[in-house]
């Protein structure tokens, strides 16, 4: 098994930053009205799920509760972009294909993030 030694190293934020980045890109075309509320929101919930991996992982070590509190807000905002991704799928800004992967990209992370939560709290989380 490979050494974690930076957030850099897990699997689930470099997922997390990959759909991520598509994300961001996609939404600077949707529509005028739309930058403000729904591509900015899509934007800032994707890009939280790697800063609270990041500063969760950052602080591991002096505190237990806290990276427990930032994979907890990590999971809720990969829920949450599945709601967002749904809004821009049926409005038309992204096809459905297309949404589908996204959807399932965060299903994929939102697991891969209880499973960091319950292998890093252990038993008696």
């Amino acid at each position: 098994m490979n050494r974690v030694s930076s957030f850099d190293d897990l699997d689930v934020y470099r997922r997390a930053y990959a759909v991520s980045l598509e994300i961001h890109r996609s939404s600077l075309q949707f529509p005028k009205i739309e930058q403000a509320v729904l591509a900015d929101q899509m934007r800032r919930a994707s890009k939280s799920i790697c800063a609270n991996i990041a500063e969760g992982f950052g602080r591991q070590r002096q505190s237990r509760a806290e990276y427990k509190r930032f994979l907890i807000m990590s999971i809720g905002s990969a829920d949450e972009m599945q709601v967002w991704i749904r809004y821009a799928r049926d409005l038309g800004y992204v096809d459905a294909e297309t949404g589908q992967r996204w959807r399932d990209e965060y299903q994929s992370v939102a697991r891969m993030l209880q499973g960091l939560y319950t292998a890093w709290m252990g038993p008696d989380a």
